[in-house]
């Protein structure tokens, strides 16, 4: 339902996440093990007024959570130490966002500007960070399809993330593109059921005085099943959806399973 214009009002949308993967772009007795776990929460107003005939949206995300990344190494050292782990819990960076849609019949469009504002828990020092300790800015845009005859829904988002230059540690990423994707039906008046999943590419590499590594560039993707549920508190709708990935294709970065779920509440005008 990525592009479906949202109804005008308030609104509030919880993002509980998780993931666990390892890496595969090291030696076979080398790696890292990542686990990441946090909810986001993001309130958002939707206009009655129209802009260039389109519905907009404004919204602000935070949320909490917590990192565990360890390094490690079997018969060799990493930076003299074969075994190395962090933790680390925090709130994250803000992200704002902006998005502009449109409705005909059974298309929807959208476009979109976010970003993330560096204020999450961050440690140069530190293997596991909640915030990433640099600013961003992402922008794209995204169809949905849905028929309300069918109630076959398929919805896609491109976008392109810029990086601006981590401080602490002199090293900025290089710009990355993502697509994320959806397919779902309706089996009922409450249930959807369909597959999802997302490709990232980095498109530039990486560079900064403290890049020791090289511009390197890192990729992935993953695809998995979801499933929605919508239900009425009063006289608002409340939709519920929450996906699984399996993860592939991965180049300079951890590969593992990740689950998304978004709960949407509506909170009148």
């Amino acid at each position: 339902m990525a592009a479906v214009p949202s109804d005008p009002g308030w609104s509030l949308a919880l993002t509980p996440y998780t993931f666990s993967g390892k890496s595969n772009s090291f030696p076979q007795d080398q790696g890292v093990n990542a686990k990441v776990s946090f909810t986001l929460l993001q309130l958002g107003y939707s206009s009655e007024e129209k802009i260039l005939g389109g519905q907009p949206y404004i919204g602000l995300g935070w949320g909490v959570g917590g990192v565990t990344t360890a390094l490690y190494a079997t018969g060799t050292n990493l930076n003299g130490e074969s075994n190395r782990s962090n933790s680390g819990t925090g709130g994250t960076d803000i992200y704002p966002l902006a998005t502009l849609a449109w409705n005909k019949g059974d298309n929807n469009f959208m476009t979109y500007v976010t970003g993330g504002i560096p204020v999450g828990a961050y440690s140069a020092n530190s293997l596991a960070n909640v915030g990433i300790g640099h600013a961003s800015i992402d922008a794209g845009g995204g169809y949905t399809y849905l028929s309300s005859k069918t109630g076959l829904e398929f919805s896609s988002v491109l976008g392109v993330t810029y990086n601006w230059m981590n401080n602490q540690t002199n090293y900025k990423s290089g710009v990355d593109s993502h697509l994320d994707w959806s397919l779902s039906k309706s089996t009922s008046q409450n249930w959807r059921v369909g597959i999802a999943g997302y490709v990232y590419r980095q498109l530039t590499g990486d560079s900064g005085s403290e890049n020791t590594v090289g511009a390197f560039k890192s990729q992935i993707a993953a695809i998995g099943p979801q499933l929605g549920y919508v239900f009425n508190i009063g006289k608002k709708q409340v939709y519920i959806n929450v996906s699984t990935y399996k993860e592939f294709w991965a180049k300079n970065r951890v590969e593992g399973y990740a689950t998304i779920g978004t709960i949407n509440i509506p909170l009148g005008n």
